[in-house]
């Protein structure tokens, strides 16, 4: 910026000095002299500013980005070329995470009789047969072990030791390892989903998707709601997910063919607007770029990119965080 208001100045001053008017040039000849050696002296200073400036100029890539292979590795970059795709037509369907209710137990006294001890609590981990509690028969006074029908967890306990236990359920244990998304479908939607169709699900204030599928549409709505239920079998063997919670899911209806796009995880917000990072010969360095469609998970691109150029797909935050960091630095 010195540089350019440098050259700014020198233009003006040479300016100023080719339109002096007539009785300016009829002045004493040591002011004349005086003023030639200034106007000389500002000139090779516009020459040496517009010197420096264009070597700027000539350097380019003034915001590229150069990481050595180890540094690209330890941040995650990843670089692939830009070229066609599709962009999904995407249905967001909005719910809740619930147990997988075909692999929930009601676990009760074999025999009428009172409680014992009670083993079980909610929230622990169990396997089939584990003990949960014993009961003392009313019959044959003999004592008896309740035990777990199924491996899960114990989500209820309706007993404790001295109380009866008759034909009501002492405990429910549910298998967690997959869970039920049911999710509100309205009629408007009704005739584009399908049981079968893949829905990437993703739980409220997390970017992490779950894919399933569809495995029933209810036939009856709900009239408080105006809605039908769309389940879907979600696996949640790591048990990562917990019933209970809130979930978006995105079923793709359609797709469409578009010339260019890229991960919307390419895309950044830079000072100069949505932009990518291009690797050429100088680096890595953000170029701006218009937009168009997307599902969420790729972003067509109307302007900015060529078909071919080698832009930086995963990790763009990491440079995204290193170019603001430079800038600080050279405004210090």
């Amino acid at each position: 910026m010195t540089r350019a208001v440098a050259v700014l100045l020198a233009t003006l001053l040479i300016g100023g000095c080719g339109d002096r008017s007539a009785s300016e040039t009829a002045a004493s000849s040591e002011h004349a002299h005086e003023e030639g050696e200034t106007h000389g002296d500002h000139e090779e200073h516009g020459d040496e500013a517009a010197g420096e400036h264009g070597e700027h100029e000539e350097g380019g890539h003034s915001e590229a980005l150069q990481l050595t292979a180890e540094a690209r590795k330890n941040a995650g970059i990843v670089v692939a070329a830009v070229g066609a795709g599709s962009i999904s037509e995407v249905i967001p369907l909005y719910g809740v995470l619930k147990p997988n209710a075909e692999a929930v137990r009601s676990v009760a006294a074999r025999f009428p009789g009172v409680v014992r001890s009670v083993s079980a609590v909610i929230g622990q981990t169990v396997k089939s047969g584990s003990p949960m509690a014993t009961v003392e028969s009313n019959e044959s006074l003999q004592v008896y072990t309740v035990t777990s029908p199924l491996d899960g967890v114990v989500t209820e306990r309706f007993t404790n030791v001295g109380e009866q236990a008759g034909s009501t359920p002492l405990f429910t244990v549910a298998n967690l390892s997959t869970l039920w998304a049911e999710l509100s479908l309205f009629p408007r939607d009704r005739t584009r989903i399908r049981v079968g169709q893949t829905v990437k699900i993703r739980v409220t204030d997390s970017d992490d998707t779950i894919t399933g599928k569809v495995v029933f549409i209810s036939p009856l709505g709900t009239s408080a709601s105006q809605s039908l239920t769309a389940r879907v079998v979600v696996d949640n063997r790591d048990g990562a997910l917990t019933p209970g919670l809130y979930v978006r899911g995105d079923v793709a209806v359609s797709q469409t063919q578009v010339p260019l796009v890229v991960p919307a995880s390419a895309l950044q917000e830079l000072e100069g607007g949505t932009s990518v990072f291009v690797e050429d010969e100088d680096g890595m360095e953000p170029r701006v770029v218009k937009t168009g469609r997307t599902d969420g998970t790729a972003v067509e691109l109307l302007e900015g990119l060529k078909a071919g150029e080698q832009v930086v797909v995963e990790g763009s935050f990491v440079l995204k965080a290193e170019l603001g960091k430079g800038e600080a630095e050279h405004e210090h």
